[in-house]
């Protein structure tokens, strides 16, 4: 399995509509923080995410963090 890659240093703050959406667990998707393929043969999978209301959430760019698809701050570790 290959290790993800740093999209960005920070979270990424989205107003998400009720839906199913696939957050980018390895970092390469050209449409983060939503998966759109790139992870193919990484070993590393999208993750699920299920909106049932309009919400605001902290997703992680760093693709470090403990509780995916949400930012912990494991960007904040990051040189």
């Amino acid at each position: 399995m290959m290790e993800p890659i740093v999209a960005q240093k920070t979270p990424i703050q989205m107003e998400l509509e009720p839906g199913e959406y696939w957050w980018c667990a390895c970092g390469r998707s050209k449409s983060q923080p939503f998966c759109d393929g790139s992870h193919a043969g990484t070993g590393i999978d999208p993750v699920r995410l299920e909106s049932t209301g309009k919400s605001s959430v902290y997703l992680c760019g760093c693709k470090l963090t403990a509780t995916p698809p949400y930012c912990d701050g494991a960007h904040q570790l990051l040189d």
